[in-house]
């Protein structure tokens, strides 16, 4: 039988989970190559790891969770065609509407997103569930305007955005926050500070950062 399996954070040890899937789909998306893996068994993990609610938890059994759910469909979309895996097949159906479902319900009254059930709002997952739902071709789904208001709360009169308002403001919300306003941008008006370059959901980057690995990554012969 073949067993699902996913990526160590370090050599012979570590953490073990689809965060680490995620990078090693990044890493051979951006190469172009995809012979370090068994691509089956990497995407059979996936699967494995799909809750009954529609998210994915971080590891097979685990709560579903908005960060390792972006992970999950990101790289799901990332990988290329096998004869066991076609696209279509990957998250299709009623999974599909589940997953979109979670996703949508997960943005609170306060316009920000939860990354667990009947967690409260954490600006972090505005990206993680935004990204998410703008790849499976629903972002329109989000209510793109309460999500700004509520980001917008989370600054930081010294600067900085934080994971919810009233808190102290850190690199990694400030940049996630930012993020998913570069994949969903709301209308802020005359506001020319809320404008910044589009990003690319699948992997993190500006679009034209995107677009440039595309084209030279890796070197093509002459």
């Amino acid at each position: 039988m073949t067993v699902p399996v996913s990526f160590t954070a370090v050599p012979n040890g570590g953490e073990s989970d689809l965060r680490m899937t995620y990078c090693a789909f990044v890493i051979s998306s951006l190469l172009d190559d995809w012979s370090g893996m068994d691509l089956d068994r990497a995407l059979a993990y996936i699967h494995k790891c799909l809750s009954y609610e529609g998210g994915y938890g971080q590891a097979p059994f685990g709560e579903a969770l908005g960060g390792t759910t972006y992970c999950a469909i990101a790289s799901l979309h990332l990988a290329p065609e096998t004869p066991k895996s076609p696209r279509v097949s990957r998250l299709a159906g009623a999974e599909r509407a589940r997953t979109v479902r979670w996703l949508v319900q997960n943005q609170c009254e306060s316009g920000g997103f939860s990354g667990r059930t009947n967690k409260l709002a954490d600006a972090c997952y505005c990206f993680w569930c935004g990204a998410a739902l703008t790849i499976l071709g629903h972002g329109d789904l989000v209510n793109e305007r309460a999500m700004a208001d509520f980001l917008a709360n989370c600054q930081f009169k010294f600067g900085g955005l934080a994971k919810a308002p009233g808190e102290r403001p850190d690199p990694y919300h400030t940049y996630l926050s930012l993020a998913i306003l570069a994949i969903l941008p709301s209308d802020h008006g005359e506001d020319e500070t809320w404008k910044v370059a589009r990003l690319d959901p699948w992997w993190n980057a500006t679009e034209s950062t995107a677009q440039w690995a595309r084209e030279h990554i890796p070197a093509r012969p002459n």
